[in-house]
């Protein structure tokens, strides 16, 4: 957990659903609305062991606090044709009791150490602020990575863009959601919603 911790904060969106099954335990998908410091939210993924929590407990509504981990898949997309990566906060802990949730000061925290494993992406948008991408590759157990796509905004994009793959950085920031519409050939516009780490502080680690 030292190297890839959320801790987030809101309201359950959707009902879990059946995800997959590993060695027994199943696991399920539902979705959490989150508050931004504007009058904006995000609705995030979250996946849960059935293990964790009754599952019939989840109510939609309801107030929950989640700690855990963000994890990154491929999953085919029919529509695109192509493998998408996926984002979802993998719950290692749960809270539901309204009491114990007043102590987390910040809804949506995110803490990353990893390393830049694509050339950053520096841009500037027609309203002229400077924003940059990366992707972050963060290590877990039994030799795996998540690949965690993270955005930076202002002195911070114009400090990420001048990275080289392989950096080892750290960053603090908050999870969001993120509509935008994706048009196929065919000319069809689909609705989609990405997910991402919006970068508040970042620090270069040296070996």
């Amino acid at each position: 957990m030292q190297n890839n911790y959320i801790a987030i904060t809101g309201k359950i969106e959707t009902d879990p659903t059946f995800s997959h099954e590993v060695y027994g335990e199943g696991f399920y998908n539902f979705h959490v609305a989150v508050d931004r410091l504007s009058e904006a939210y995000d609705v995030l993924p979250v996946t849960i062991s059935e293990r964790l929590i009754d599952l019939s407990s989840l109510e939609i509504g309801e107030d929950i606090t989640i700690n855990g981990q963000i994890r990154s898949y491929n999953s085919f997309d029919s529509e695109e044709g192509r493998n998408k990566l996926i984002l979802t906060v993998f719950t290692k802990n749960i809270v539901l009791d309204e009491s114990q949730q007043e102590d987390f000061e910040n809804p949506n925290e995110v803490i990353l150490n990893g390393y830049i494993c694509k050339p950053p992406i520096f841009r500037t948008t027609p309203f002229g602020r400077e924003i940059a991408d990366i992707l972050l590759a963060v290590n877990r157990s039994y030799n795996k990575s998540d690949y965690i796509p993270c955005i930076a905004w202002g002195r911070n994009a114009k400090f990420v863009s001048n990275l080289q793959v392989g950096e080892n950085i750290k960053i603090h920031g908050r999870m969001q959601s993120r509509g935008y519409q994706k048009k196929l050939e065919n000319g069809e516009v689909l609705e989609k919603v990405a997910y991402e780490v919006s970068i508040n502080k970042i620090e270069e680690l040296l070996d």
